[in-house]
């Protein structure tokens, strides 16, 4: 599941609505959607963002939330290493090779470690 498909079910259960009820008011499939959530597909469209974001009449903070989610919810990203440090190179076959088998501490703390030492939002 991606950043972007666990909120999106999150709102979607909070607001006590259905894949099905959503997928018909998006004109999109249920199935497109479901994928969607579970990471399955890659980021949606700009346009079917903002759909969405007006489905959930969310707005401000939140709808750039969901905007922000987006940008990092890619679920087969590619990682160009060439001319950078060989430690780069190194860093990313590691995590391709063991992200599977770190856990959800683990992850968050990589990430933390990642942004903070980046200056990333």
């Amino acid at each position: 599941m991606t950043p972007l498909g666990h909120k999106i079910r999150s709102i979607r259960a909070e607001k006590n609505i259905s894949l099905k009820e959503m997928a018909e008011a998006l004109n999109v499939s249920s199935a497109y959607l479901s994928a969607l959530e579970h990471g399955k597909r890659g980021k949606p469209t700009w346009f079917l963002l903002q759909r969405m974001i007006g489905y959930f009449n969310i707005i401000w903070d939140e709808a750039e939330e969901l905007q922000r989610l987006a940008e990092i919810s890619d679920p087969k990203i590619y990682i160009d290493t060439a001319g950078l440090a060989p430690e780069a190179t190194e860093l990313s076959n590691r995590l391709a090779q063991k992200i599977n088998s770190l856990s959800v501490e683990d992850l968050v703390f990589l990430n933390a470690e990642i942004v903070k030492r980046g200056k990333l939002k």
